[in-house]
């Protein structure tokens, strides 16, 4: 069951990307969707910022604004602890660096949200593998 932040989360995707898989997919992999939907949109946004066209730039960046607002609006601050605190941070950091990027058409700023963004999912794509290895370990014990 869903909690209502990851819906939240999940109306973001579905808003900027219609892709099969949504509703079969693991929290685990709608978190994963939700970031490469983000990097997509960043990736489409400096595309458009490098041609001029300034109203796809500007829809591009809104759209990865929204992802990474529902990703931010899902983090379980109880439970998560200091993780979600951090993450929530770079959230909110992120959302301010893509409006700077906006409004001074900054691809490197673009760039920077990008690789902050590729650490998260990094991190992300390596927890199922994480976890297994904690779980074999308590189990040797």
């Amino acid at each position: 069951m869903l909690n209502p932040r990851m819906n939240t989360a999940l109306s973001h995707y579905r808003n900027v990307s219609a892709s099969t898989g949504v509703e079969d997919a693991t929290p685990h992999r709608l978190i994963q969707m939700l970031l490469e939907g983000a990097l997509e949109k960043i990736a489409a946004a400096k595309g458009h910022m490098r041609h001029g066209d300034v109203a796809e730039k500007g829809r591009h960046i809104s759209w990865a604004i929204s992802i990474i607002s529902g990703l931010q609006s899902s983090l379980d601050m109880e439970q998560g602890g200091e993780i979600s605190s951090n993450l929530d941070a770079l959230y909110d950091y992120m959302v301010r660096r893509l409006g700077e990027a906006g409004a001074r058409n900054d691809p490197a700023i673009l760039d920077e949200v990008t690789s902050l963004l590729l650490e998260v999912k990094r991190a992300w794509d390596e927890l199922p593998a994480h976890l297994e290895e904690t779980k074999k370990a308590a189990a040797a014990r």
